[in-house]
């Protein structure tokens, strides 16, 4: 099938928004796990590490799916987001920079600047900028976590979104998989099944609108302040 413009086209991808609520939690639950392995247990929790990987790709697949929503650029959807997480981003370097696994007391940014970047420069194409966002994307990747694959896998969703061809889900898949090189295996790729089975599920979660950004910082908070008698008891860290 081909759409208007002549390019081969896909089926659109349509999901229930509570559905859509759901992959944003199992994505929270995923990223806690991840991080209680990661800044509690040294990391020796392989399954936690793992399951982790879904996280990011979940996140930015929902991120962009709201993003791609008609009139989402008229109704102010980029403004809002982007100012949401900028400040949450900078309430959770406090306890991300604490916990350690930073280079130079401060890289990467932490994920909340990750999907900034990627809200930014989705604003860029929706505004019809053409050299803005690729220049966002060169400097921003280099300095967010998951780096550019996870910024080309928002972009690549989200044009599917706005228009499914073959061209987009193959830059999507291929985003997707150059996770490898930060996550050192190929497991969130098998966030591509859950997605797409997540399309013939009709979920009622209701949406919380500020639970994200607000657990984020306080989740890592947490982490911090549970680390301090642990250390005290003789635990080492390494990140």
């Amino acid at each position: 099938m081909n759409d208007a413009s002549g390019r081969a086209s896909l089926p659109a991808l349509v999901i229930a928004d509570g559905t859509i609520e759901a992959l944003k939690w199992l994505a929270l639950l995923a990223m806690t796990g991840d991080h209680v392995n990661k800044y509690l247990f040294n990391g020796t929790l392989p399954y936690l590490f793992e399951a982790g990987r879904l996280a990011l790709p979940l996140f930015v697949f929902v991120l962009a799916y709201n993003l791609a929503r008609p009139g989402a650029l008229e109704r102010g959807l980029y403004g809002r987001a982007m100012k949401r997480l900028l400040g949450f981003g900078l309430v959770a370097s406090v306890p991300f920079i604490a916990l350690g696994g930073v280079v130079g007391g401060w890289w990467p940014l932490n994920v909340m600047f990750t999907l900034l970047a990627a809200t930014a420069m989705l604003y860029l194409v929706e505004r019809g900028r053409s050299v803005a966002p690729v220049a966002l994307f060169v400097v921003a990747g280099g300095l967010v976590e998951f780096c550019w694959p996870a910024l080309l896998l928002a972009a690549s969703v989200w044009l599917y979104l706005k228009r499914p061809t073959w061209a987009a889900a193959l830059m999507a898949l291929l985003s997707c998989a150059s996770l490898w090189y930060i996550n050192g295996n190929l497991w969130a790729l098998a966030v591509v099944p859950l997605v797409i089975g997540a399309a013939g599920v009709d979920l009622r979660v209701p949406r919380l609108r500020w639970a994200f950004y607000t657990y984020y910082p306080l989740h890592l908070a947490a982490l911090w302040l549970i680390r301090i008698p642990m250390r005290e008891a003789g635990y080492l860290f390494f990140t």
